[in-house]
């Protein structure tokens, strides 16, 4: 096998169709069956290919890559290993940057909660924070198998990045706006209280993008997971602010917050994980909820000003404002973001 350093070291002359194409066709499939897939904000190619006798879905991704060193690759075998449902790998091809996948369909999470009964919908949101809690669980398996989830976490520098891209994107390239010195030191010296204390927060394994675009519903009615290469250490109720904020298009209330965040803590106890005290998971939450949701704010506005996508993402960055409004309300901390965050709420 080659080298990391030698497998990554070519570049490709090829497209991604092109070379699915020669894959095919070195595997006796015609490529006339393939479907190319809509990636979200993803430097990947999708492409959904006849495979032995039903489908599968291929991954084209833009370098080569060494498949014993590959986060996707990696993090799948520490769920599968930990029985958390992610699609089985049917094919490797890291010289040509291809991996084959089993194909789920296209019944994501949230598409189900458009044609279902809320009572459905509710089991459905059960069964999401039951795998939350399932990922916590493999943390430790996570470090015996020296996953490189177990080497990634949501540190201070990588909390404060994201922060900072909101910073950028949001006011800056979105908005277009330059902030006065005295507000921007003001806010930014806020941000880098809300990284510093959930950097000191204890870590659990975290999906690191769970949410309902990231959750499947296979043919048979199970829920798989899918996206997790991102797959690192974090705080406990990282997973679950995303699960239930994100691309959320109303604030939730708080009686619907508080539930699933004992209802988390009640898995955690049937899988045998450590007690933790509901007021500090509620203050990690709100916490937590203003860094994912100024970071999503981040993306989305990014993906809108730079990328030209604005028909899939801005319509998601008011309320997720207006959700990080919300927490810090009830923190009622952090005055400069709340001011600076009610005066544009407010003017649109």
């Amino acid at each position: 096998m080659s080298s990391a350093k030698q497998v990554t070291s070519s570049a490709f002359d090829l497209s991604a169709s092109e070379r699915l194409s020669k894959f095919l066709e070195g595997h006796g499939k015609n490529d006339s069956a393939v479907l190319p897939l809509t990636p979200d904000a993803s430097t990947r190619n999708y492409f959904r290919i006849p495979w032995k006798k039903g489908s599968a879905v291929a991954a084209v991704y833009p370098e080569p890559f060494d498949p014993d060193f590959h986060p996707y690759l990696d993090v799948t075998r520490l769920f599968l290993d930990n029985a958390i449902p992610v699609p089985a790998i049917y094919a490797v091809d890291g010289p040509n940057g291809l991996i084959v996948q089993e194909d789920l369909g296209d019944r994501q999470l949230f598409r189900v909660y458009d044609a279902s009964p809320k009572d459905e919908c509710d089991e459905y949101k059960e069964r999401a924070v039951n795998l939350i809690a399932q990922i916590q669980k493999a943390t430790d398996a996570a470090f015996e198998k020296q996953s490189i989830a177990s080497r990634l976490a949501f540190d201070e520098a990588k909390l404060s990045w994201e922060l900072d891209f909101f910073l950028e994107h949001y006011f800056g390239t979105l908005r277009l706006e330059t902030l006065r010195h005295a507000e921007a030191a003001e806010l930014k010296a806020e941000l880098n209280d809300v990284a510093a204390e959930l950097a000191a927060r204890p870590r659990v394994l975290c999906h690191r993008d769970f949410h309902a675009a990231n959750l499947m519903v296979d043919a048979e009615g199970h829920l798989r997971v899918v996206d997790h290469q991102d797959a690192r250490m974090g705080p406990v109720t990282y997973d679950l602010v995303s699960f239930l904020l994100d691309r959320r298009l109303e604030p939730p209330s708080l009686a619907e917050l508080r539930a699933y965040r004992l209802f988390l803590l009640e898995e955690r106890r049937m899988l045998g994980l450590p007690a933790l005290d509901p007021d500090e998971v509620a203050q990690e939450f709100r916490l937590m909820t203003i860094q994912r949701g100024l970071k999503a704010t981040g993306t989305f506005s990014y993906q809108t000003a730079v990328c030209g996508r604005g028909s899939a993402y801005e319509h998601f960055i008011h309320p997720t404002l207006c959700i990080v409004l919300q927490a810090a309300d009830w923190l009622d901390r952090f005055p400069a973001l709340r001011r600076m965050l009610r005066e544009r709420i407010n003017a649109n």
